[in-house]
């Protein structure tokens, strides 16, 4: 993927039209066909195609009608309207420092009802310590070259994370085994974030499964992401966020999340593997 939003931005754009064009092709229409149906000029015929021009959500749901096809009409619509956000750069999100970063997230965090979360690097976010996570963006900061605000991130993340005790709110989270050992800080911090697995894991609304690394793989390791109810999606690359909101999309990482759970141990079996690994410290 490039590392450029704008180019990738264009680049979905550009599959939007051509998407728009197989729909047309797969009717048996001509542009003007499709111009007359939709009661528009065919030179719009042609600048939507040629992603000459951003289609409205009406013009998605005309085009859509006009070629029989009205059931791909949301997911159009979806990848429309996210098509400049759905990919930005990490430098671009943390220019302001991590903590603005961190609590500029809090009316998602507040408004999503159901949280599924699988992270093959570090402890979920709403599991974090604060000392484990001032260590983490500590990190991250010197990697990225960005100004050091980690202590005032980590106040913000813990402060964030405080909703995994609020009615109202599940969470199902799943850990590759691995993370249970990668260290962040000294001894202690991850001692202390292994002991707050353990008793997070006693909420009435968290699940948190644990994929051994002995599992038998039906299905492969992914990038760490989290799914906001079955409304969006991000995913964490190295250089970037995407964001996922398109209908179809999102449904495939449900599919995902559900066929990694099925490879997770739940219950005693993970609070062992947990266990095993403060064991490991000692």
């Amino acid at each position: 993927m490039s590392t450029s939003p704008s180019s990738s931005a264009r680049t979905v754009r550009e599959a939007l039209a051509g998407r728009l064009r197989e729909l047309r092709l797969d009717a048996g229409l001509s542009g003007r066909d499709v111009a007359a149906a939709c009661g528009w000029h065919p030179a719009k015929t042609l600048r939507l195609e040629n992603a000459k021009t951003s289609p409205t959500d009406d013009d998605l749901r005309a085009w859509c009608r006009a070629c029989g096809a009205e059931d791909q009409a949301a997911d159009l619509i979806a990848t429309s309207r996210t098509v400049e956000s759905m990919y930005v750069q990490w430098r671009r999100l943390q220019r302001t420092g991590l903590c603005r970063l961190q609590e500029s997230y809090l009316p998602l965090y507040e408004r999503t009802r159901r949280f599924r979360v699988y992270s093959t690097r570090v402890m979920p976010g709403v599991l974090q310590t604060e000392d484990y996570a001032r260590s983490l963006l500590s990190v991250i900061a010197g990697f990225r070259g960005l100004p050091d605000d980690a202590v005032a991130a980590a106040r913000a993340r813990a402060a964030r994370s405080q909703i995994i005790y609020r009615a109202g709110h599940e969470f199902a989270l799943l850990l590759e085994e691995d993370v249970l050992y990668y260290r962040y800080g000294d001894t202690s911090v991850l001692a202390e974030q292994l002991d707050h697995l353990l008793t997070a894991m006693r909420l009435p609304n968290v699940s948190l499964g644990i994929i051994p690394r002995t599992a038998l793989r039906t299905m492969w390791g992914q990038e760490t992401f989290t799914m906001f109810d079955d409304q969006r999606v991000h995913v964490e690359l190295l250089t970037a966020k995407v964001t996922v909101t398109q209908p179809s999309e999102v449904r495939t990482y449900a599919r995902a999340f559900a066929a990694l759970g099925a490879l997770a141990v739940h219950g005693r079996p993970a609070r062992d593997l947990i266990t095993a690994a403060i064991h490991s410290l000692q």
